[in-house]
């Protein structure tokens, strides 16, 4: 890697980041786990507007882990870069994306020139 950083600095400097956020994010999505469970139907314990709340939040916590989901696969794949070399790479022009971006986020796949 001919850049600011050797592969091995890419490395030590973004594999703790990127593990540590899988781990936050896998940690976040078993927190909420009772919420995203489907709302059930009892008319006499709750009113309309209480299970219409709920119903909300539920789809609010379902949206939430499809986003937590998302991301998760993405850091999932920039440690598969860091293994196989790749990381640090535009996927589009093959540059060097840059240590600022990569600080801001480590899983970005592009450089600042190609993501406008």
């Amino acid at each position: 890697m001919s850049t600011e950083l050797s592969e091995d600095a890419c490395r030590e400097r973004y594999a703790e980041l990127l593990r540590g956020e899988l781990r936050a994010l896998s940690d976040a999505g078993d927190q909420t786990e009772a919420d995203r469970r489907p709302v059930v139907l009892d008319q006499q314990s709750v009113g309309r507007l209480s299970r219409m709340d709920a119903l909300q939040g539920q789809a609010m916590a379902v949206a939430m882990q499809g986003r937590r989901d998302a991301r998760a696969r993405a850091v999932a794949a920039a440690l598969e870069r860091l293994d196989t070399g790749d990381f640090g790479w535009c996927d589009d022009c093959g540059e060097f994306i840059g240590v600022k971006r990569l600080d801001l986020d480590p899983a970005v796949l592009r450089c600042v020139e190609c993501a406008r």
